[in-house]
């Protein structure tokens, strides 16, 4: 029972409806075939036996003129026999045109019934075709509308591709971030010799030591021990502002221009 379900099931998956309809039609027309060649077959055998039946005929015809002519000449004995053999002829041409007219019979109906197979077979043709084209395009359907939805197989396998290659594509992204994180903080050491050079690399830690500076003096001001720090912008600024012009005297005399040197602690 098992294997029965199975099997049905299998093969209700993997039928095809037009080649159904196509074998079926293909069977009615080797059926057809077989009652046209018995009716051919019929009519050979009725033809045959209308030729025995001519020639018992035409040997009848003759005894009967030999028995004519022998008694004609007084030999009853000799006309007697030939009358004896004409009516044996007689009865087996009986017998021939009852099995004519039994196969004239059965030929008149194997070629009714061929003319109904085939208007049948006509019939099963043009509605064979209608159901395969209306299949084909039920099947077209289906699939557009499967396409369109998505669950049909052919696109599952691409939704599923497409899935597996963001996948993959996010997780190259985030290995590639982490591994340049690790790069700029130094815990991997690059050695394809593309990393910042040697220059960046000192201003980096310039910088990180300024910062260092800059939080010291902040911290020996709060306490009262030093002049509030001064960011390096901020100098950079005062440095390159313009000095005011002093008024003219009745004598002017030169004025020194003195440097402002950084306080110690004050960033350069």
């Amino acid at each position: 029972m098992i294997f029965k379900s199975k099997a049905n099931k299998a093969l209700d998956k993997m039928e095809d409806p037009r080649e159904t309809l196509d074998y079926s039609y293909q069977r009615q027309l080797e059926l057809l075939q077989k009652v046209r060649r018995g009716v051919a077959d019929v009519a050979t055998s009725r033809k045959r036996v209308e030729l025995q039946i001519n020639g018992l005929e035409g040997q009848a015809r003759k005894l009967e003129d030999q028995g004519r002519k022998a008694l004609s000449v007084g030999r009853e004995d000799l006309a007697r026999e030939a009358l004896s053999r004409r009516s044996g002829l007689q009865t087996q041409i009986a017998d021939l045109r009852i099995q004519h007219d039994n196969l004239q019979a059965e030929e008149e109906k194997l070629t009714t019934a061929s003319q109904r197979l085939q208007a049948k077979v006509d019939s099963f043709r043009t509605k064979k075709e209608t159901i395969k084209a209306t299949y084909t395009a039920a099947e077209a359907q289906t699939r557009i509308n499967e396409a369109f939805s998505g669950i049909s197989e052919e696109m599952g396998d691409v939704g599923l591709a497409i899935q597996r290659a963001e996948d993959k594509t996010a997780q190259m992204q985030a290995r590639a971030g982490a591994i340049d994180e690790l790069l700029a903080s130094g815990a991997l050491d690059d050695f394809s010799g593309t990393r910042g050079d040697d220059i960046q690399a000192e201003l980096d830690r310039m910088g990180g030591g300024m910062d260092v500076e800059l939080e010291l003096a902040r911290m020996k001001a709060e306490l009262g021990q030093g002049p509030a720090p001064q960011s390096s912008i901020e100098q950079g600024q005062q440095q390159s502002a313009p000095q005011p012009a002093q008024q003219p005297q009745q004598q002017p005399q030169p004025q020194q221009q003195t440097q402002q040197f950084p306080r110690q602690g004050e960033g350069a």
